[in-house]
């Protein structure tokens, strides 16, 4: 990679520092940008946007492959990086950030033309038979990115790439937290041949950067980050009915049954729940476990969560890092205290660091006796928390699972596969696994997205890349001598009755009805091809 992130000065423009989330060590500066520089960027995006999306899409991925190579030939970097900036280990970096999206570059490349290949229709109707239709995917133009701090590469590699292959320029805003890796993300699109201003990487404060894009005309914004600020977003855009995608977070639900593998469920959820320090929109937030294992479960739960290391990622002999921002730590915090005060009990805790860090680390926890009433149960946590329910039937685990204003995913843990379907389809949320959880993100062919508050629209698979275009649908007339339709002017009863009768012909009860308003369809049918 080149030495834009090194140790530097202070630059003699505004910038953002780009700090190690451990030791605070500041890897380098990244420039900030005004409102004025985001229009520029938007004006010339479309500009570049035109030349991009009149290329065949065969050439447009050819392109793209370059950042994958770009990416091989620097995979250690890429996952220092992102550990640095938000004190993950570089395992998960790896595992959950990098290694999905080369995946992910790979799938749309190879699916783009065929997600962008124009679709016929056939003619829905004999009597319209001559009007024949083919469906076209149209980018929206200049498509804007705003993407959060806990998965500042992945969440917004896939959406760049689609946006891209789809024909779109992109203006991609990474949070303030996770510059060095915005960064990153563009020297991996600054090694394709794109068009200059296709792609541009912004920098500006989140609180005015919504406001910003959604008034300097970008065409269509994917948000990823909290429910309180994407209904603001989505009120804003309302004012120009911009179109807006959003992924607004969850508190996800796994229900374990009374036939679950034991050894894998319980490692599941301290994968899916507490990886990344719990910082995963998607990750195991609530554990309803069926009465009948829920001791041998929580002993297994014990052993594995007072066996975790905490602490920062030297010699990939850390399991869990930092959390990356003091005001999440001081939200995990809340939520523990909460639950104590109203009758929790920290069942399990691993141990915290063994060297004192100036990082926001917590020790990953387990809570028992929760209630809905807690702020655990009832709010996302965002942090290395788990609080777990005896239930006494799967059908109380489906009621408490849905008790939530959220429904991101969700997870069955079970043997039996049909049972675990017929459980799954019950639970409201956007992506349901067996058996696993949250890596679902990673499946670059499965839709991501939520139901309920956890936002609208979808990303990833065919149904996200669609998300980057706009269907437009164009109908020919193949009877060009024909000159007139049934029904033009000039109006008469003879063509109140020609058109009568074709609803009698295609939908009259009776054979003698069909005849009849085929009789009066054939009486009018000349005059179609009268001047």
């Amino acid at each position: 990679m080149s030495g834009s992130m090194e140790v530097q000065a202070v630059p003699d423009i505004d910038a953002t520092p780009c700090c190690n989330a451990v030791t605070g060590d500041i890897m380098g500066y990244s420039p900030l940008h005004t409102v004025e520089a985001l229009k520029e960027a938007i004006a010339a995006g479309r500009q570049a946007q035109a030349i991009w999306a009149a290329m065949p899409v065969k050439e447009r991925v050819k392109r793209m492959k370059a950042v994958r190579a770009y990416m091989m030939a620097h995979l250690d970097e890429l996952a220092e990086t992102v550990a640095r900036d938000v004190g993950k280990t570089r395992i998960d970096a790896l595992a959950t950030e990098i290694l999905p999206a080369t995946m992910a570059l790979t799938y749309y490349c190879g699916k783009a033309r065929g997600f962008l290949k124009s679709r016929r229709k056939v003619p829905g109707n004999l009597f319209l038979s001559n009007k024949w239709s083919q469906i076209h995917q149209v980018p929206f133009g200049v498509i804007g990115v705003i993407s959060p701090w806990n998965y500042p590469f992945t969440i917004p590699f896939s959406e760049v790439v689609m946006g891209l292959l789809a024909g779109n320029a992109v203006v991609l805003k990474t949070a303030s937290e996770t510059q060095a890796v915005g960064l990153a993300l563009k020297e991996c699109m600054d090694a394709a041949d794109l068009p200059r201003g296709l792609f541009s990487f912004i920098n500006m404060p989140g609180r005015i950067a919504g406001d910003a894009f959604l008034e300097s005309g970008i065409d269509k914004l994917f948000f990823t980050g909290s429910v309180s600020v994407g209904k603001k977003l989505m009120a804003k855009a309302a004012e120009t009915l911009t179109p807006v995608s959003l992924e607004l977070g969850g508190n996800d639900a796994m229900l374990v049954c009374e036939d679950a593998d034991l050894h894998r469920a319980v490692n599941g959820a301290v994968w899916a729940g507490l990886q990344n320090a719990g910082q995963s929109c998607g990750g195991v937030e609530r554990i309803y476990v069926h009465a009948s294992v829920y001791e041998p479960f929580m002993k297994l739960m014990k052993t594995k969560v007072e066996g975790l290391r905490v602490g920062y990622d030297r010699d990939h002999t850390m399991d869990i890092g930092a959390i990356a921002t003091e005001r999440q730590l001081e939200t995990v915090k809340r939520h523990v205290d909460d639950a104590l005060a109203r009758g929790a009990v920290i069942y399990a805790q691993s141990k915290p660091p063994k060297d004192p860090m100036q990082g926001h680390f917590y020790p990953p926890t387990v809570l028992t006796e929760v209630t809905h009433e807690m702020l655990v149960m009832a709010e996302e946590t965002f942090g290395p928390l788990l609080g777990v329910m005896k239930v006494v039937s799967m059908d109380e685990a489906i009621l408490l699972a849905n008790d939530s204003d959220l429904g991101l995913t969700g997870s069955v843990w079970s043997k039996k596969g049909k049972k675990a379907q017929v459980l799954a389809r019950q639970i409201m949320a956007g992506a349901i696994t067996i058996n696993d959880h949250l890596m679902s993100h990673g499946l670059a062919e499965t839709p991501w997205g939520g139901f309920k508050e956890s936002g609208i629209g979808r990303s990833h698979g065919a149904i996200g890349f669609a998300e980057m275009t706009t269907p437009q649908v164009v109908v020919q007339d193949v009877l060009p001598f024909v000159k007139k339709n049934l029904w033009w002017h000039p109006f008469s009863p003879k063509v109140y009755r020609t058109v009568k009768g074709v609803a009698q012909a295609l939908y009259a009860p009776t054979w003698k009805g069909k005849a009849k308003g085929l009789g009066n369809v054939l009486m009018g049918f000349p005059r179609m091809f009268m001047k």
